[in-house]
């Protein structure tokens, strides 16, 4: 370097930009980005010792996956719940008989999606070695499982059917099936919420859906079946996910618990599992925000009361509690228990599904004459004792009007006062007499014959008294006006029964009195009548004298009777007390036409 060149500073070849970054900043100023400057050399550590050791990097902390993501099942082995569809597809997979469109329908959360990408694993898996073929339990090792559980496969594409509902989506598919897979066994297409594919998409895609290349598989997901034409599911092999148990979701979210290092009481999971409904990814919604509520200075573990409290539910033991203050008839206590409850957060609705949930069990258990279904043994015992005191009646009649308060709860403006007038209509029905049996005392109240008085059946050993007399006639006259009407004369048998009151009765003569004011005669009919029905000419006038009732009177008189006999009941009295509006109403049919001896209702 000669002299007259000015000093320049040495610069280390680590601290120049490279020759990338520098073409990166020309292409960013280029199309208007603002150049990122030029990284700048560190500065030199000075040479001052220092007495403390450099500590190590942080590490980069990975963000926060949710329970229903991070515990996706990555092999049918996992997926539960499901045992039929998977023994199918094992046995097609075996069998080499796959479909070559498969439809995936059931509630939310059940596995719809994650069952059509480990069919896609299950079909594109190669093994660990590579050399492997479609198999039931993928591998997970190899580049396609890997893939295709991380979204990144190029030959297994998802779809949205919500948001690629029209015609130009289903083309795009239409056009590209026609290419071979790229780097794996099938090209599979998963169509999620296929059911909101419009018409005009549906109607392009049943060609290619019916006779795909022999490289494509349809993996359809939908929770609305019936939306669904008939001409699409024709095409397709249909799997009907199960809602899982809800002990099987217990099962399960105890092993979550497990993985997560997270302590969970067994009554907590059951209430989750119930409140999950069937869904898996419901359930596991559930259990990360239960973990999230827990107490921190319980360890973080997951307890009944922090679940209930959280999900807005009543406690078993206020459930049993409220029961037996409506089954006791203690209206303050109910009214006390139920604002008990609504001051601890339980929803008015919340609180009349439990105790129709309540209600529901104990009768399943009166019915089987197993033990109830309750997580602990104090509630087992609880129900039990119900279903031995209430009979099945009262069960039906509790469960009619719960549910009706139920539709009137969810529907109220005020949720809170239609929960407390509903259960008090409950608690003033549980103390009246069971319509049932009622009813059923009544009708053997009616039916039952009354009891003749003494005097009327004591008699002295000589001639028989008028009473006798006119019974005797009245048993025959009811004989032949039968007979008349069996013989076909109905009209006549009818003014007989209605307007004839008989004065004396012998063999071939018949005095009466008419009952009524009509102008017609009835005698040429009456006379015409009995010799029809004897064979011999009757004497039929009108006389004066003591008359019996005619046959019309006599069952109205016995009927009121009756009537006032039953009424007087103290059953029946109670019953009209209870209900103020009731009326007494006779049974079907006719009032039965017998002798005035022993009346009787049909």
């Amino acid at each position: 370097m000669s002299d007259s060149e000015p000093d320049l500073p040495d610069i280390d070849a680590e601290e120049k930009p490279s020759a990338a970054e520098l073409e990166a900043a020309g292409q960013d100023s280029m199309f208007g980005n603002a150049p990122e400057p030029l990284p700048t050399p560190a500065p030199e550590p000075t040479a001052e010792p220092s007495t403390r050791s450099a500590a190590p990097a942080p590490e980069a902390k990975q963000p926060y996956r949710v329970l229903a993501r991070k515990y996706r099942p990555q092999t049918f082995s996992q997926l539960i719940g499901q045992e039929p569809m998977v023994r199918t597809l094992a046995n097609a997979i075996e069998r080499d008989r796959l479909a070559h469109a498969f439809l995936m329908t059931g509630v939310r959360g059940v596995g719809k999606t994650s069952t059509a990408r480990l069919i896609a694993k299950a079909l594109n898996c190669v093994g660990p070695d590579g050399n492997g073929g479609p198999t039931i339990d993928p591998c997970g090792q190899c580049e396609p499982c890997k893939a295709i559980a991380e979204g990144r496969h190029i030959d297994v594409i998802e779809m949205d059917a919500a948001s690629n509902t029209g015609v130009d989506n289903v083309r795009e598919i239409i056009e590209q099936v026609r290419y071979a897979a790229v780097s794996a066994r099938y090209k599979i297409y998963i169509v999620d919420e296929v059911h909101m594919l419009s018409n005009s998409a549906f109607n392009a895609l049943l060609k290619t859906l019916e006779e795909p290349p022999a490289h494509v598989k349809f993996l359809f997901a939908t929770t609305e079946v019936d939306k669904l034409p008939v001409t699409v599911l024709s095409r397709t092999q249909r799997f009907d996910l199960r809602r899982i148990p809800s002990d099987l979701l217990a099962e399960h979210f105890a092993w979550v618990c497990e993985q997560e290092g997270v302590g969970a009481e067994d009554e907590a999971l059951r209430i989750i599992a119930a409140a999950a409904e069937g869904s898996v990814r419901d359930g596991l919604s559930i259990l990360d925000q239960a973990i999230a509520h827990a107490d921190m200075d319980a360890d973080g573990a997951v307890a009944a009361e922090r679940v209930r409290d959280m999900l807005g539910l009543a406690d078993k033991s206020a459930q049993r509690r409220l029961l037996g203050h409506v089954l006791a008839g203690d209206a303050e206590k109910l009214l006390a228990g139920v604002d008990e409850q609504y001051a601890l957060g339980v929803e008015p609705l919340a609180l009349m599904r439990s105790l129709m949930d309540l209600v529901h069990r104990i009768t399943l258990a009166q019915v089987s004459g197993r033990e109830p279904d309750a997580p602990s043994a104090e509630e087992r015992e609880a129900l039990a004792d119900f279903a031995q005191r209430l009979s099945a009646s009262q069960l039906h009649r509790l469960w009619q009007l719960l549910l009706k308060g139920h539709d009137e709860v969810r529907l109220a403006p005020d949720p809170l006062v239609s929960l407390q007038m509903a259960l008090l209509r409950v608690l003033h029905a549980a103390e009246l007499p069971d319509p049932g049996q009622l009813a059923k005392r009544i009708e053997d109240l009616a039916n039952a014959r009354p009891t003749a008085p003494a005097s009327d059946t004591a008699g002295s050993s000589g001639d028989a008294s008028p009473s006798a007399e006119h019974g005797e006639s009245s048993s025959g006259w009811v004989d032949i006006v039968e007979q008349v009407e069996y013989a076909g004369q109905l009209r006549v048998a009818q003014m007989m029964r209605d307007r004839i009151r008989v004065i004396a009765l012998e063999p071939g003569r018949l005095v009466f009195e008419q009952a009524d004011d009509y102008r017609d005669d009835p005698v040429p009919d009456v006379r015409e009548a009995l010799f029809k029905l004897t064979g011999k000419r009757w004497q039929v006038e009108r006389g004066k004298g003591e008359a019996q009732p005619s046959l019309r009177e006599a069952e109205e008189a016995r009927a009121k009777a009756e009537s006032e006999r039953i009424r007087a009941h103290p059953l029946v009295k109670a019953a009209f007390e209870a209900f103020p509006d009731a009326e007494l109403v006779e049974p079907q049919g006719n009032v039965a036409r017998t002798s005035q001896a022993g009346g009787r209702w049909n």
